[in-house]
């Protein structure tokens, strides 16, 4: 899994830069292999005027080239970070069992969607 971090309204240090990396790989866990590419965009929305005004935007591509995208607003660019990566795990884990249950068992998909069942009778 690739992390590629920028910023923008602030410099970032080595220390934030540190800490982003190893919170996103922590969060992301078992399902770091099968995440090909993180980009995290880190925004001081209001500069110096301060308020929730920090922003953490994290975009996810998995191998199966879906995309997560997930965006958290805090005072504090470190609970931003916290908060982003946590629901983007937790977004991730849900897509990434979702795919695998349609997989074993696409009967369960059938009958929750009709209008796919008209136009792909053989599933």
């Amino acid at each position: 899994m690739h992390i590629g971090i920028q910023t923008r309204g602030f410099k970032i240090t080595a220390a934030l830069q540190e800490y982003c990396d190893r919170r996103l790989r922590f969060a992301m866990g078992a399902a770091s292999g099968r995440v090909r590419n993180v980009l995290v965009r880190l925004t001081d929305e209001n500069g110096p005027r301060g308020g929730v005004d920090k922003r953490c935007a994290i975009r996810a591509i998995l191998h199966n080239a879906s995309q997560v995208i997930i965006v958290q607003d805090e005072a504090d660019v470190y609970t931003a970070i916290d908060r982003a990566a946590d629901r983007a795990a937790r977004t991730i884990s849900h897509r990434l069992d979702k795919t695998w249950s349609l997989r074993r068992n696409p009967a369960s998909f059938r009958s929750e969607h009709p209008k796919i069942d008209a136009l792909h009778p053989d599933m």
